[in-house]
Order: structure tokens, then C-alpha cells, then sequence
């Protein structure tokens, strides 16, 4: 049996059938529209693969005066040549703990001696022409320097097009002993109540990078007091960097004289501690307090003054309650009268 449309049944299809088409136009996300045009990592190999083939990043070690070798891999995505340029660079920790590398060109302010960045050679593939949707690898050396400590030097590979950078990193480790030490400093209780947070600061003594993790203990007057048990630091502490954290405390007590230490530890057997003291007092209603026991006592002091004032005054030559010799009650004796004559009387 056919079925019939109606005309406003109609046009309800059509107008489903124009949204479904205005979703199939739509632009594409800004984001992907940001997106360089084209990746770099490292070429497939045999260390630190993923399934598939693919690497994380690089890892290199060599005894000093060698001469490390491997490759990096740059896609075209898209349907226009690219040019890239390839440098090494020195890898750091920001002052929060973040990764960051050194800029191509150092400001006046940066460190004079050079870091691991300045070992890596790319020869004649400095700069790479991409041709449309194409991928290309390029082999680079690092040559270690003949006096390089043993340890961990962090750097990576950048790659860079009109303003555009990616890097990979490169974990490089001289061979040599390795030390794994730090410290915590600057311990301090800073908020109060759920706002509450302990800040420390991390320094790496040691030749390796660490992984940390963190245990906060507390005693209070009172006895212990709820702290921060042992959780990772989500921070990758290079060797010779310094870091400046914060751990949130919502446990921390309203009243009390707390003193708070602070423990971290990572692989290879690094351990240190700090710790600080904090009053912690509720000042809001401390100064209530405060406000109601001065009008308290002020209002004691005006009562005592008011009673004092309303107390009968007697004076020197008040009699008793019979009065004086004439029977007034409260009458005076008038005193004698003498005459200056001289004569005895």
C-alpha cells in the first residue's frame, strides 16, 4: 500500500536532510589547522620500540671520545614541499619542573659553557627539503667530548619551519659511575585550612636524572596529625637542576603548632629529607574572641566605676546616729571662742 506524504511532513525532510549536509561541510577543527604539516621522530630501530616499530625518543651511551650514530624520521603530510631545519639542543628543568631546551640563540643570561646540545652533528642534512607527502631520514652523530663526566646529559633534536618547532628527546649517558643524590631545601606551610599546601624545593646532587616520589609526615602538638602519604612527583628531575614545587594539604589541622618534614626518594638509592615548623590558628575567629572579651571587660570597668560613684560621701565632722549634745541629730558643736588678751582665765 503506497504511502503519502503530506507537504509539511515534507518539509521536515528536507530540512533534516540540509542539516545533515551542513554538518558534512563544516570547517575542519583549528586545531589540526595549527598542526605543522609535517612530524619528526625517531627512524625504526632496534632500541626502546614500541609495537609497530616506533621509538619514544633516542637513547644514546658511549664512553667519552666516541662517536654515537642514529637517525631521524620527517613526514610530509602534506601536498606542498617543506623545509626543515635540524639542530641538538641542551634539555633543562623549568623552575616549576617542566622540560624545556635551550633557545638556538642564548640570551646574555644563559650558562657560557656549552651542554650536549652542542655535540650532535647533522652534516649536510642541517636543512631538509620535504617533498609532498614523503618521508624522509636523516642520520646524525654525536661526538662525545674526551672530558664529559660520566652520567646523564639531557638533550634533544629540534626540528624547526617558519616559527614551527618539535622536539624529541634524547636521553645520552657517558658511561662512567653514576651517582643518584638530592636535596630538599626551603620547606615551608604556606594557606590555611583546605587551602593548605607545602612547598619544597628539589635539587639534583647526583650524575642521573629521578624519578621522585614524595612522603609528607606531620606531628602536632596533639600527637600526628594527617599529612600526605608516599605518591610519585610527576616531575623528571635532571642532574644538576633545581625545582620548586608544591604539594596540596587538605588535612592540615585549624589549631595547632605543626611541624611538617618532608621525605623524598628515587631509584638508585637518592634520599633526603626537610622539614618546618607552622602555627596554624583561626585568626577570624581568634580576633572575634579577642573583640568580645574587650567589650566584656570594658563593660566591667564602666559598672565598677557607676557603683563607685553613687556611694554616700561622709565628712570629717559627721556625727553618729544620735546626733550631738543638743539631741539635733547630725547637729555640730561649735567650737569655743577664746579672747587674746593674754590673761589667764
Amino acid at each position: 500500500m503506497p504511502v503519502l506524504h503530506s507537504p509539511r511532513r515534507d518539509v521536515r525532510l528536507l530540512l533534516v536532510l540540509l542539516a545533515a549536509a551542513a554538518l558534512h561541510t563544516v570547517p575542519a577543527d583549528p586545531a589540526a589547522a595549527d598542526e605543522p604539516g609535517w612530524t619528526a621522530e625517531p627512524a625504526a630501530g632496534t632500541a626502546a620500540v614500541r609495537p609497530g616499530g616506533t621509538r619514544p625518543y633516542f637513547y644514546l651511551e658511549g664512553a667519552p671520545a666516541a662517536v654515537l650514530e642514529d637517525r631521524l624520521a620527517l613526514t610530509n603530510t602534506t601536498d606542498q614541499e617543506r623545509t626543515v631545519t635540524l639542530r641538538g639542543a641542551d634539555a633543562h628543568n623549568t623552575a616549576d619542573g617542566a622540560l624545556a631546551v635551550r633557545p638556538a640563540a642564548p640570551g646574555p643570561g644563559a650558562a657560557s659553557a656549552p651542554g650536549a646540545g652542542s655535540w650532535f652533528s647533522f652534516g649536510t642534512g642541517a636543512t631538509v627539503k620535504i617533498p609532498p607527502r614523503t618521508r624522509a631520514v636523516v642520520p646524525f652523530t654525536v661526538t662525545v667530548p674526551s672530558a664529559s663526566p660520566p652520567g646523564d646529559h639531557p638533550a634533544a633534536v629540534i626540528a624547526a619551519e617558519a616559527g614551527r618547532e618539535a622536539g624529541v628527546r634524547v636521553h645520552l649517558r657517558v658511561s662512567g659511575p653514576t651517582l643518584a643524590a638530592l636535596t630538599v631545601e626551603d620547606v615551608a606551610v604556606r594557606g590555611r585550612g583546605a587551602s593548605s599546601v607545602v612547598a619544597y624545593t628539589l635539587v639534583n646532587r647526583g650524575n642521573v636524572a629521578l624519578a621522585p616520589e614524595l612522603d609528607i609526615r606531620a606531628e602536632g602538638a596533639f600527637g600526628e596529625v594527617p599529612g600526605r602519604g608516599p605518591r610519585a612527583v610527576p616531575v623528571e628531575l635532571l642532574p644538576g637542576q633545581r625545582v620548586e614545587l608544591t604539594e596540596p594539604w587538605p588535612g592540615a589541622p585549624a589549631l595547632d603548632r605543626v611541624r611538617v618534614t618532608v621525605t623524598v626518594t628515587a631509584p638508585g638509592g637518592a634520599r633526603a629529607a626537610g622539614a618546618a615548623s607552622a602555627w596554624f590558628v583561626p585568626w577570624r575567629a581568634a580576633g572575634w574572641t579577642g573583640l568580645g572579651l574587650l567589650g566584656l571587660g570594658g563593660t566591667a570597668l564602666g559598672a565598677l566605676f557607676l557603683v563607685r560613684g553613687r556611694r554616700p560621701r561622709r565628712g570629717p565632722a559627721d556625727g553618729g546616729a544620735d546626733g550631738g549634745p543638743s539631741g539635733t541629730p547630725g547637729a555640730t558643736i561649735p567650737a569655743p571662742e577664746h579672747e587674746l588678751t593674754g590673761a589667764s582665765r
